[in-house]
């Protein structure tokens, strides 16, 4: 059965104001917002099918498989042909007579048009609510997604937010991190929207690594929750060493080491964060270690790499980065330089794929929705 975890995308937020507005239960917002499959987010009409991986620590990118394919894919015999044929009206009806792993598979077939199903978001949109129906978190979580996007229907926020809710209470963390960041998203410096937020990161925080780390960061910052470095240390360390590591826990960890918050003051740990943070193309990391290289603060200086990381993020139009990397090239030696500037174009970044999803869908710093609420 083909159960995909959808996530809402954050392009823009064109809020009128900062609150939401209500309808029953329901608090409506911006719909400048798109539907993110498990790996990409689509904003056109054709939405290609994600490459199947293993599921990722915190659920943002798995799904789960079915234990059988109803058709082989690619086969171009014609008798091959007439069998998958066969098998797609037997799926069909076992859709349309309530078998729920079917209707999820169909809902998946049309939404990606992939094995020689066309692409159909109505006939997606249909099963999901069949399956959704029978109160399934994840068609109720996916089923919300297409209705927040006006994917094979109009937008209908409200309709959407149910359903998130519902599958939240049904134990779905996508759900529930969804209604997170709606919450801070609309409710931006209100007590009322920021303490659901809290509690929804606080109910998928252990299955959903981008919830760790915001929650984290929330006893980091004394967000609504008060202020616990220990506590605060504990998640994000967590969500800094999961497999889907995610680069601004990282950074955070980083600081944490520095200053001797939540853990004992440890500058070579500060420095493991701070380059794993770098590896991911994290450019406060390669600002704030390019910085420790050059003034020896937390190691020997080392101008070489001071220089070459000020280099990376000028390239990328850091703000002082050009400058700071000037200051050092006036201090350096040719050899130094040149090694410097070899370093920098030699420098290839790998972020995770839960980082580059968290890119694509939230921007550069998901802490600056907890940062634009206090």
């Amino acid at each position: 059965m083909k159960k995909i975890l959808f996530s809402i995308a954050f392009v823009s937020f064109l809020i009128a104001d900062n609150s939401f507005a209500a309808s029953g239960d329901v608090d409506l917002l911006s719909d400048e917002m798109f539907l993110s499959d498990s790996e990409t987010a689509q904003t056109d009409a054709n939405v290609d099918e994600p490459k199947e991986k293993e599921e990722k620590s915190g659920g943002i990118f798995g799904f789960m498989r079915p234990i059988t394919r109803f058709f082989s894919g690619g086969n171009s015999d014609n008798e091959d042909k007439e069998d998958e044929e066969d098998l797609f009206d037997k799926l069909t009806r076992s859709a349309d007579s309530g078998n729920l792993e079917s209707q999820m598979e169909l809902a998946y077939l049309y939404l990606y048009g992939i094995d020689d199903v066309e692409q159909d978001f109505e006939k997606a949109l249909h099963y999901y609510n069949l399956a959704a129906e029978q109160k399934d978190p994840i068609a109720l979580n996916n089923l919300g997604s297409l209705y927040f996007s006006g994917i094979g229907a109009p937008k209908d926020t409200g309709k959407a937010l149910k359903l998130f809710s519902e599958a939240a209470k049904l134990g779905n963390d996508n759900a529930a991190l969804n209604l997170a960041f709606i919450n801070l998203t609309g409710g931006r410096k209100n007590a009322q929207y920021n303490k659901i937020a809290i509690d929804l990161f606080e109910q998928a925080h252990k299955k959903n690594n981008i919830a760790k780390f915001m929650l984290g960061y929330a006893y980091y910052r004394g967000f609504v929750v008060p202020q616990d470095f220990e506590k605060a240390f504990q998640l994000v360390k967590a969500a800094a060493d999961a497999p889907a590591q995610i680069d601004e826990a990282q950074l955070i960890l980083a600081r944490m080491y520095a200053e001797g918050k939540g853990t004992v003051q440890n500058y070579q740990n500060a420095l493991n964060a701070y380059r794993a943070a770098v590896a991911q193309n994290n450019m406060e990391a390669v600002m704030e270690l390019a910085q420790i290289y050059a003034d020896g603060a937390m190691c020997p200086k080392n101008f070489v790499l001071a220089h070459s990381l000020f280099n990376i993020a000028s390239a990328k139009n850091i703000p002082n980065a050009a400058e700071k990397r000037d200051e050092l090239t006036a201090e350096m030696k040719l050899e130094e330089l040149t090694q410097a500037q070899e370093t920098a174009q030699n420098y290839q970044s790998a972020p995770s794929e839960l980082t580059t999803y968290i890119r694509q869908t939230y921007g550069p710093n998901i802490r600056k929705y907890i940062e634009n609420n206090m």
